[in-house]
């Protein structure tokens, strides 16, 4: 089975509200991570604007056909269109080892 991981990079205090949605349109679960954005000095020093540089990473792993209506909803519930408001991107498992069905990929050699 193919899988896709789906990273969400979104405001803080955004990432309950968005995981919540995702798993309304399919995901299984999601990890969230803290972080904090390195833009924050050049917007504030060039543009005097306040940006805050605290983020939240989702992480979402899913099979292949359940990532479009996820990725959508995170789209929509974090309302990435927006300027400002975070970033998503995609990309293909090849290797996936410890989720509850415990399927194994190994690399060939």
């Amino acid at each position: 089975m193919d899988y896709i991981c789906i990273v969400a990079i979104v405001e803080r205090g955004k990432a309950d509200f968005v995981v919540k949605m995702a798993k309304k349109a399919g995901a299984n679960g999601a990890t969230i991570i803290y972080g904090r954005g390195t833009g924050e000095t050049e917007a504030k020093k060039f543009l005097n604007i306040h940006i805050e540089s605290s983020k939240e990473v989702i992480i979402i792993l899913t099979e292949k056909q359940k990532a479009k209506p996820i990725y959508d909803e995170i789209v929509r519930a974090g309302k990435l269109k927006d300027p400002g408001t975070g970033i998503i991107f995609t990309f293909p498992i090849s290797n996936l080892l410890g989720l509850h069905h415990r399927e194994e990929f190994i690399l060939e050699d």
